[in-house]
């Protein structure tokens, strides 16, 4: 598999776009490492990298400031599909986050939006459970002090 596109696809709000302007860095058959600046101009943070675990629904962003300090990490719960004729890849955020601050502090965010997908049937059993499972391993690995087996892809390319 040879990505060339990525998609970001969100439930609420609806809306599927092409990150046009991300920078695939490295990939394989287990993630993909991209870096990229804020679509939107935010005033916290500026830019950042963000590696998608493909196999586990998780994607993992080192969140940086305009002055080039790490603001957090910041976890989505994602599923994947390809199309393999555009070469590319959407991610479909599944809505539960989790922020993790440089000085440890675990945040799970946005828990309320899954709840509000699933009432108006947003998303479907399958991805609910799906959402769940992935949570509950990046979770299981931050409060066993293990995120740096996911922090570790960005760190050792530098970004």
């Amino acid at each position: 598999m040879n990505i060339s596109k990525i998609y970001r696809k969100r439930i609420i709000p609806a809306e599927c776009i092409l990150l046009k302007d991300d920078l695939i860095v490295m990939q394989d058959e287990e993630v993909i490492i991209t870096k990229w600046n804020t679509i939107n101009p935010k005033t916290t943070f500026s830019h950042g990298s963000s590696c998608f675990f493909l196999k586990d629904g998780i994607k993992v962003s080192k969140i940086y400031r305009s002055d080039n300090s790490l603001l957090h990490w910041y976890c989505d719960i994602v599923e994947y599909s390809f199309d393999p004729a555009e070469n590319a890849m959407t991610f479909t955020d599944l809505l539960a986050d989790v922020i993790v601050d440089p000085d440890g502090l675990t945040k799970v965010v946005d828990l309320d939006e899954l709840a509000e997908a699933m009432e108006k049937n947003l998303i479907t059993k399958e991805q609910m459970t799906s959402c769940l499972r992935n949570l509950n391993h990046l979770l299981s690995l931050i409060y066993r002090d293990k995120f740096d087996r996911l922090q570790s892809r960005l760190d050792t390319l530098g970004l």
